[in-house]
């Protein structure tokens, strides 16, 4: 992986390389791409890249350049050696094995269809000499980002926000939309938008030009409903050969591998396969498991997390010999970090979600450089409760944040004016719905769950990424999400529901495509969420900080928020969840706390617009 950056200027050409804001950029990416740097540079643009190296470390420098294009690629392709083969077929060499020239050679022979031949995680953009012009695309899952802006003229992009905000023209200024996304909808974004006034982030899927004229974008790849003619069995095989297969084609690297270990039935099904596949070649697999000081005493078991991880984490250790890492953090890092996670996302995020996810990492990267991670087979396979309760499903509303007069409650009265927040999150949600593809006449059930995975494919789903990217990649570690294998969410996205949920139990196919692989235990063990502290300790220091900011006259927090209201979060006994189960009060103190430092250091200005 990497961190990418541009700039297109037509009205200024020939831009010097020596310019202060294109060293500035780069250096906002070196811990994304702390091993090599490079810039290149012709009429009206500016390509910048900082590498971090997996595949041909030697070779696979960037910009990269072949004939009259030149290329910076953040990414991995997982199927290059087949693309590489129908390439040289039609007459292309290669000087590299790495997948940068593969992507590079297909544009060349496929324009912008190159992109749907891809399968894997991906964000670039491609400077074409002849016809002056960029061709930018992201990965149809959204794995990878790639935010954007115009300013005086110029198109800059970059990896993540802060690099735009390294070119002086650039401003950090929030207009009402951006803080009705941050309490209305938040962590969550708006598609496309990055909350920052002209900030904009190529949507999932998407590709386009950058021109004289301006960009011009569009979806090359969604998801598509059709018949499901495969019987159960046949459909229980092809899941079990996409998710093997996937799995195995993103282990591949030049660097070291692991896996995230929860003993959760995600994690532990990449975890088997990569051990399976590491013995064959004689090598031995690194695990890394997450825990909490005391979490053992505190732990208590709830509707959403019915029992803790060490057990089955045991189990799985011990039926496949890993070498294990059992990383424990202490609440009170955990509370120090949520700044660390702003400065890693560019935006208030998961609260202790995010910080305990970057601390995680920071150790992981000390012993691999790439690691494999369970995200996203819950969006895709349904597992989540607000796929399987039908009273959740049917209920109008993002099901993972119900709570919006709540959220609202908090804001001053300005930012309010005119708006209903209850018809504003509503609006974005029936967007979502509206646009669901499904085949004609479809069961009302099973149109129902079409919207459910697109809700949580198009929003809950995108959270989830952006903070596996920036949480890890602040280390310089590569997390690679197999299940987002682009074949296998377009497979599962017509499957039934009765398929889906095989014998009443949550990802009941998966499990099924998986029996035979795992200890019984683990393979039918209940959903189990990410891990969260239970330490009463971790309320404690939040509130302590949010104390000092309320005694601090300057706290920018209070230009969006009433000062009692927040006084008032820190005496609630009611665990009201802000987002999914994972954030209540202790997390919904944290996220504010989060709001208060992006405010203070982002020197963010606020338009009353």
């Amino acid at each position: 992986m990497c961190g990418i950056a541009g700039i297109v200027d037509y009205e200024h050409p020939l831009l010097s390389m020596q310019n202060a804001y294109v060293n500035a950029m780069q250096e906002t990416m070196k811990r994304r791409g702390p091993d090599q740097k490079g810039v290149w540079e012709s009429e009206y643009v500016t390509l910048i890249h900082a590498r971090l190296s997996i595949v041909d470390l030697q070779r696979g420098r960037q910009p990269m350049q072949k004939e009259h294009c030149c290329i910076v690629y953040n990414g991995e392709l997982y199927n290059t050696s087949e693309l590489r083969k129908e390439l040289i077929e039609d007459g292309w060499t290669f000087t590299t094995h790495s997948d940068t020239e593969v992507v590079l050679c297909a544009y060349l022979q496929w324009k912008e269809k190159c992109v749907e031949k891809f399968n894997g995680i991906f964000a670039f953009a491609i400077w074409d000499c002849y016809r002056k012009e960029l061709f930018i695309a992201r990965d149809p899952m959204g794995v990878k980002p790639f935010f954007y802006t115009f300013v005086q003229d110029a198109f800059l992009f970059g990896s993540e926000i802060k690099t735009l905000f390294a070119h002086p023209f650039v401003k950090p200024q929030v207009d009402r939309n951006g803080i009705l996304q941050l309490m209305l909808l938040g962590p969550g974004r708006i598609g496309g938008d990055g909350v920052f006034k002209g900030i904009k982030e190529l949507k999932p899927g998407a590709c386009g030009y950058v021109d004289i004229h301006g960009i011009h974008s569009w979806i090359y790849m969604d998801m598509k409903d059709s018949v499901h003619k495969d019987s159960f069995e046949t459909t229980v095989e092809k899941v079990r050969m996409l998710v093997t297969d996937a799995i195995h084609r993103q282990l591949q690297a030049d660097v070291e591998v692991g896996t995230f270990l929860s003993g959760g039935l995600d994690s532990s099904i990449i975890t088997a396969l990569a051990s399976k596949q590491f013995a064959k070649e004689g090598k031995t697999l690194h695990t890394f498991s997450l825990d909490y000081e005391d979490n053992a005493k505190y732990f208590h078991t709830t509707k959403f997390q019915p029992n803790a991880d060490p057990y089955y984490i045991e189990q799985m250790t011990k039926c496949i010999h890993s070498v294990h890492h059992h990383i424990v953090l202490k609440p009170q890092d955990v509370a120090e970090a949520l700044y660390a996670a702003v400065d890693a996302r560019d935006l208030p995020g998961m609260a202790d979600v995010d910080s305990s996810l970057l601390l995680f990492c920071k150790e992981i990267a000390q012993y691999v450089k790439v690691a494999l991670s369970g995200e996203c087979a819950d969006e895709l396979f349904g597992g989540y409760p607000w796929f399987r309760d039908p009273q959740i499903r049917m209920k109008e509303g993002f099901p993972w944040s119900q709570t919006t007069q709540y959220r609202a409650s908090f804001l001053k009265d300005e930012w309010l004016e005119d708006i209903d927040p209850k018809a504003y999150v509503t609006s974005w949600y029936q967007d979502t719905c509206k646009h669901t593809d499904c085949v004609q006449g479809i069961d009302p059930n099973e149109r129902r769950l079409r919207e459910m995975t697109m809700l949580n494919m198009k929003w809950f789903m995108q959270t989830l990424l952006d903070r596996k990217d920036r949480m890890s990649m602040y280390s310089s570690l590569e997390v690679r999400v197999p299940f987002c294998d682009v074949r296998l969410a377009k497979y599962l996205y017509s499957i039934p529901w009765e398929m889906k949920d095989h014998d009443g139990y949550e990802k009941g196919l998966l499990r099924e495509a998986m029996k035979g692989l795992l200890p019984q235990e683990v393979l039918w063990r209940k959903k189990s969420p990410y891990p969260k502290t239970w330490h009463p300790l971790y309320r404690t220091c939040v509130s302590r900080q949010m104390q000092e900011v309320l005694t601090n006259a300057d706290a920018p927090l209070f230009k969006l928020l009433k000062k009692q209201r927040v006084e008032n979060l820190l005496k609630e006994e009611r665990s009201i969840p802000w987002y999914g189960q994972l954030m209540t009060t202790p997390q919904t103190i944290a996220y504010l706390l989060q709001i208060n430092y992006w405010l203070e250091h982002y020197h963010v200005e606020l338009l009353f617009e």
